[in-house]
Protein backbone atom coordinates (compact mmCIF):
# COMPACT_ATOMS: atom_id res chain seq x y z
CA UNK A 1 0.00 0.00 0.00
CA UNK A 2 1.32 3.42 -0.98
CA UNK A 3 1.84 6.23 1.53
CA UNK A 4 0.29 9.60 0.73
CA UNK A 5 2.26 12.59 2.03
CA UNK A 6 1.29 16.21 1.62
CA UNK A 7 4.12 18.71 2.05
CA UNK A 8 3.72 22.34 3.01
CA UNK A 9 5.71 24.96 1.08
CA UNK A 10 9.45 24.61 1.84
CA UNK A 11 8.85 21.59 4.09
CA UNK A 12 11.55 18.94 4.12
CA UNK A 13 11.18 15.18 4.24
CA UNK A 14 13.71 12.37 4.44
CA UNK A 15 13.04 9.43 2.15
CA UNK A 16 15.67 6.73 2.42
CA UNK A 17 18.95 8.59 2.75
CA UNK A 18 17.80 11.62 0.72
CA UNK A 19 16.53 14.94 2.03
CA UNK A 20 13.81 16.36 -0.19
CA UNK A 21 12.79 20.02 0.12
CA UNK A 22 9.47 21.13 -1.28
CA UNK A 23 9.23 24.26 -3.43
CA UNK A 24 7.05 27.25 -2.61
CA UNK A 25 3.75 25.42 -3.22
CA UNK A 26 2.00 22.55 -1.48
CA UNK A 27 2.85 19.18 -2.96
CA UNK A 28 1.31 15.75 -2.66
CA UNK A 29 3.52 12.67 -2.95
CA UNK A 30 2.51 9.07 -3.35
CA UNK A 31 5.34 6.86 -2.06
CA UNK A 32 5.26 3.19 -2.95
CA UNK A 33 7.86 0.82 -1.58
CA UNK A 34 8.67 -1.44 1.31
CA UNK A 35 10.77 -0.69 4.39
CA UNK A 36 11.87 2.73 3.13
CA UNK A 37 12.60 5.11 6.01
CA UNK A 38 10.47 8.24 5.75
CA UNK A 39 10.62 11.16 8.19
CA UNK A 40 8.71 14.42 7.95
CA UNK A 41 10.48 17.61 8.99
CA UNK A 42 8.45 17.88 12.22
CA UNK A 43 9.84 14.49 13.31
CA UNK A 44 13.49 15.20 12.45
CA UNK A 45 15.95 16.16 15.19
CA UNK A 46 19.38 17.55 14.45
CA UNK A 47 22.43 17.42 16.72
CA UNK A 48 21.81 21.11 17.45
CA UNK A 49 18.21 20.55 18.58
CA UNK A 50 18.96 17.39 20.57
CA UNK A 51 19.63 19.32 23.78
CA UNK A 52 18.35 16.92 26.44
CA UNK A 53 19.14 13.26 27.26
CA UNK A 54 15.84 11.99 25.84
CA UNK A 55 16.30 14.03 22.65
CA UNK A 56 19.79 12.55 22.25
CA UNK A 57 18.23 9.09 22.53
CA UNK A 58 15.62 10.09 19.93
CA UNK A 59 18.42 11.30 17.64
CA UNK A 60 20.31 8.00 18.04
CA UNK A 61 17.15 6.03 17.18
CA UNK A 62 16.49 8.37 14.25
CA UNK A 63 20.00 7.72 12.92
CA UNK A 64 19.42 3.96 13.25
CA UNK A 65 16.11 4.30 11.41
CA UNK A 66 17.54 6.10 8.38
CA UNK A 67 20.85 4.21 8.28
CA UNK A 68 21.53 1.32 5.92
CA UNK A 69 23.42 -0.27 8.85
CA UNK A 70 21.50 0.54 12.05
CA UNK A 71 23.90 -1.39 14.29
CA UNK A 72 26.52 1.34 13.81
CA UNK A 73 24.54 3.55 16.23
CA UNK A 74 23.58 0.83 18.75
CA UNK A 75 26.52 1.57 21.05
CA UNK A 76 25.72 5.28 21.22
CA UNK A 77 22.05 4.53 21.89
CA UNK A 78 22.70 1.99 24.64
CA UNK A 79 25.22 4.29 26.39
CA UNK A 80 22.73 7.18 26.34
CA UNK A 81 19.96 4.88 27.53
CA UNK A 82 22.00 3.64 30.51
CA UNK A 83 22.86 7.21 31.53
CA UNK A 84 19.23 8.33 31.40
CA UNK A 85 17.90 5.36 33.36
CA UNK A 86 20.57 5.97 36.01
CA UNK A 87 19.48 9.57 36.63
CA UNK A 88 15.76 9.06 35.91
CA UNK A 89 14.72 5.48 36.75
CA UNK A 90 11.05 6.24 36.02
CA UNK A 91 11.95 6.35 32.32
CA UNK A 92 12.64 2.60 32.32
CA UNK A 93 9.22 1.44 30.98
CA UNK A 94 9.56 3.78 27.99
CA UNK A 95 13.19 2.75 27.43
CA UNK A 96 12.17 -0.90 27.60
CA UNK A 97 9.61 -0.34 24.81
CA UNK A 98 12.26 1.37 22.67
CA UNK A 99 14.73 -1.46 23.33
CA UNK A 100 12.19 -4.12 22.37
CA UNK A 101 11.44 -2.39 19.09
CA UNK A 102 15.13 -1.91 18.29
CA UNK A 103 15.94 -5.54 19.04
CA UNK A 104 13.00 -6.65 16.85
CA UNK A 105 14.19 -4.44 13.99
CA UNK A 106 11.09 -2.22 14.25
CA UNK A 107 12.96 1.08 14.16
CA UNK A 108 10.00 3.23 13.13
CA UNK A 109 8.09 1.98 16.19
CA UNK A 110 11.19 2.58 18.33
CA UNK A 111 11.23 6.16 17.04
CA UNK A 112 7.58 6.62 18.02
CA UNK A 113 8.37 5.31 21.52
CA UNK A 114 11.37 7.65 21.71
CA UNK A 115 9.01 10.54 20.95
CA UNK A 116 6.96 9.48 24.01
CA UNK A 117 10.18 9.48 26.04
CA UNK A 118 10.92 13.07 24.97
CA UNK A 119 7.40 14.11 26.03
CA UNK A 120 7.79 12.33 29.39
CA UNK A 121 11.16 13.98 29.97
CA UNK A 122 9.53 17.37 29.32
CA UNK A 123 6.94 16.69 32.04
CA UNK A 124 9.74 15.71 34.46
CA UNK A 125 11.73 18.85 33.66
CA UNK A 126 8.66 21.09 33.89
CA UNK A 127 7.74 19.56 37.25
CA UNK A 128 11.28 20.07 38.59
CA UNK A 129 11.27 23.67 37.33
CA UNK A 130 7.89 24.32 39.03
CA UNK A 131 9.17 22.91 42.33
CA UNK A 132 12.29 25.06 42.09
CA UNK A 133 10.18 28.16 41.37
CA UNK A 134 7.93 27.36 44.34
CA UNK A 135 10.95 26.94 46.62
CA UNK A 136 12.39 30.27 45.49
CA UNK A 137 9.04 32.01 46.00
CA UNK A 138 8.70 30.47 49.48
CA UNK A 139 12.24 31.56 50.35
CA UNK A 140 11.47 35.14 49.30
CA UNK A 141 8.27 35.21 51.35
CA UNK A 142 10.06 34.04 54.49
CA UNK A 143 12.94 36.49 54.07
Amino acid sequence: MALKVELKPHERIIIGNCVITNTDQRARLLIDGEKIPILREKDILTPETADTPAKLIYLAVQLMYISPDPQVDHGTYFNLMRELVTVAPTTWPLIENINTNILNGELYHALKEAKKLVAYEKTLLDSARDKQDDAIAEERRSA
